[in-house]
């Protein structure tokens, strides 16, 4: 028997609005949490610094937008952790906004560097919310991280399509089982 959704939903939200005191985090949780704002606070840096490394258009939009996300993540969950007493872990600053063409080649990471990091920061980060969903008991938590993976998943499948439009998409080759007809696809 599938459960009921409306059912969950409703459940998740009068636990919302119950005068019951919220559980302490346990250990699960706080470790999923300060794992996961060491890496928006990583990853929106890193991505800052491409920003500085591009002056494709569409790639800067995509990067940019990924910062403000992870931004935004961030800000969630340092608020969060500090309301429930967890110490934050240690993270870098920002960079400055500086010109791309100024950034030397040996430095420089190509557009389609660029485009696969990202790519590959984020179904990281889907890896965690995920996992963090799970293992979580408390609802507003688990309801913080729907939120941070549809953020993510939303994100993610936008920027696919830039990079299959730019050629930079990089995927496995075609499995066809033994004795399966190979049709060229």
């Amino acid at each position: 028997m599938c459960p009921d959704v409306f059912e969950a939903i409703k459940n998740a939200v009068q636990s919302l609005v119950d005068d019951e005191p919220k559980s302490p985090l346990h250990v699960g949780e706080v470790m999923s949490c300060w794992l996961f704002l060491a890496l928006c606070a990583e990853t929106q840096v890193q991505t800052e610094a491409g920003m500085n490394s591009t002056t494709d258009p569409e790639l800067r939009k995509a990067l940019h937008e990924a910062v403000e996300m992870f931004k935004a993540q961030k800000e969630k969950l340092t608020t969060f952790l500090r309301s429930e007493g967890v110490p934050l872990p240690p993270t870098s600053e920002s960079k400055p906004i500086s010109d791309p063409n100024s950034v030397p080649l040996g430095v420089k990471l190509t557009d389609n560097e660029l485009a696969n990091s990202l790519r590959k920061k984020i179904t990281m980060a889907i890896t965690n919310c995920s996992a963090g969903s799970a293992q979580t008991i408390r609802t507003d938590v688990g309801i913080m991280w729907g939120k941070f993976l549809q953020e993510h998943i939303t994100f993610l499948t936008t920027h696919k399509s830039l990079m299959r439009k730019r050629g930079w998409f990089k995927a496995p080759p075609p499995y066809h089982p033994p004795g399966s007809p190979n049709t060229g696809r």
